[in-house]
């Protein structure tokens, strides 16, 4: 049962849940206390050590009856040889034509048998010797089924079947229709064995991969399969962030020691310290005012943004948001009250009209939110800097610098077209603490990631 046990852990991996080499070998030795005999004791013990959140606890209760309800027929398929279309175990006489007739009848007496626990059996130790528990992608599943069938023979059975198709008599005919259909009915069974093993081991993988694929694709190249994918990426992604930030703010909660204070206060201990004194660095709390244009070319780009910051809230719980295309809106509330799709159809639908113009948006934010910007807050600017050559009113933007303790602008346009056409890129860019060209989910994974480390 150690493979049985170290496969599980491998679809624990695959699956997401983060499964250590040192819970690993806790589950071992669990297992080497509470035994196999009793399953419900053994689930319950081995979700202690392998399932540390809410989230990997529903997940391993689903791989756990997914996985150990194949077990025991594995474990018994492991310890006996590979019943082939070989094998001579039907009682046939022999082929005298050297055909193959008696592996041929085997193959048939295996799939017609109706013994679930035969064909279970069968079914296990050719998908071990097939290597099915590597399958990674749905489109494997034909090639790891031929490959299976070829473990119990099928190959003997299909050169019966074209020895007998062209055959004048009606009991060749017969016997052909006959040995077609217990191919079928073996396809089938291999069929469901891979689909099982491919829902424990592959679709994770294969969800891994697509989700790889979408956050290093250009977010504006998208179609809509891919929009769906990305809200759930983005919201894991944020997540992951929340997580990252919230440790690293527990670890330098403390501060470092401070020696020399620590001697002095315990100059009346004989210079034993008995009691510690800590330097603490005050942090800022994060403050984030996003300013995001809304206009057609970079929606899209916003979506994504707002989805993490809407993620995120909790760990950035001062955060003003303000979209626009020509006057700037606030949208806070519509975030804040309203469900995620609901908020951005509403914003987009609001202030997503209109001609862009990045002069009148700061003239808006200094009239009517100028308030929101003080030495806590991080400027956050989603846009392609296209102003329909409109003044850019850089006066506004070089004093909302100066009040910020930074200012950060995520570009969706390519360096190469900054200050080409109607782009004030290059006019904005000398107050900018940082300015980066942003096209993925990744490169805003990473921007947040930035934003957020100057708070730690």
């Amino acid at each position: 049962m150690e493979r049985t046990l170290t496969n599980f852990v491998r679809a624990l991996r695959s699956a997401g849940a983060a499964v250590s080499s040192a819970e690993a070998i806790d589950a071992a030795r669990t297992l080497a206390l509470v035994g196999f005999d009793d399953r419900e004791r053994m689930k319950d013990a081995l979700r202690i050590v392998l399932a540390k959140t809410e989230e990997e606890t529903a997940l391993y209760e689903h791989l756990f009856e997914a996985y150990f309800s194949q077990t025991a027929s594995h474990e018994q398929a492991r310890r006996e040889p590979i019943e082939t279309a070989g094998d001579d175990r039907t009682g046939d006489t022999g082929d005298p034509n050297g055909t193959g007739q008696d592996g041929a009848q085997g193959f048939v007496a295996l799939a017609r048998s109706n013994d679930p626990n035969r064909i279970a059996a069968a079914m296990a130790r050719a998908g071990a010797a097939a290597g099915v528990d590597d399958i990674r992608f749905a489109s494997q599943i034909p090639v790891f089924m031929r490959r299976m069938l070829e473990q119990l023979g099928v190959d003997t059975l299909e050169r019966r079947i074209e020895e007998r198709l062209p055959g004048p008599s009606a009991q060749a005919r017969a016997e052909a229709q006959a040995l077609i259909a217990a191919r079928a009915a073996m396809q089938r069974h291999a069929r469901a064995f891979v689909e099982q093993r491919f829902e424990l081991f592959g679709r994770s993988a294969s969800e891994s991969f697509m989700n790889d694929v979408v956050v290093h694709r250009e977010i504006g190249q998208l179609g809509l399969r891919d929009m769906e994918r990305m809200k759930a990426v983005v919201a894991k992604m944020a997540r992951r962030l929340a997580v990252r930030h919230s440790r690293r703010q527990r670890i330098h909660r403390r501060g470092t020691l401070d020696i020399r204070r620590t001697l002095r206060a315990n100059a009346g201990h004989e210079g034993v310290p008995v009691e510690l004194v800590w330097k603490r660095r005050r942090k800022d709390r994060p403050k984030i005012v996003a300013i995001c244009d809304v206009s057609g070319s970079v929606s899209r780009y916003v979506r994504f943004l707002l989805l993490f910051l809407h993620t995120l809230k909790d760990e950035v719980a001062d955060l003003a948001a303000f979209a626009f295309s020509g006057h700037l809106k606030d949208v806070g509330r519509e975030l804040e009250t309203m469900s995620f799709e609901q908020a951005m159809e509403h914003i987009i639908t609001r202030v997503g009209a209109g001609s862009t113009d990045y002069g009148q948006a700061l003239t808006d934010l200094q009239t009517d939110h100028w308030d929101v910007i003080d030495r806590r807050t991080t400027i956050l600017v989603l846009g392609d800097g296209r102003s329909n050559h409109a003044d850019p009113r850089l006066d506004i933007f070089q004093d909302a610098a100066a009040r910020a303790k930074r200012l950060v602008w995520l570009c969706p346009e390519p360096p190469n077209r900054w200050g080409t056409g109607d782009s004030c890129m290059l006019q904005y860019r000398p107050y900018c603490t940082h300015l980066s060209y942003c096209a993925t989910a990744l490169d805003l994974e990473r921007a947040i990631d930035e934003v957020l480390t100057a708070y730690d």
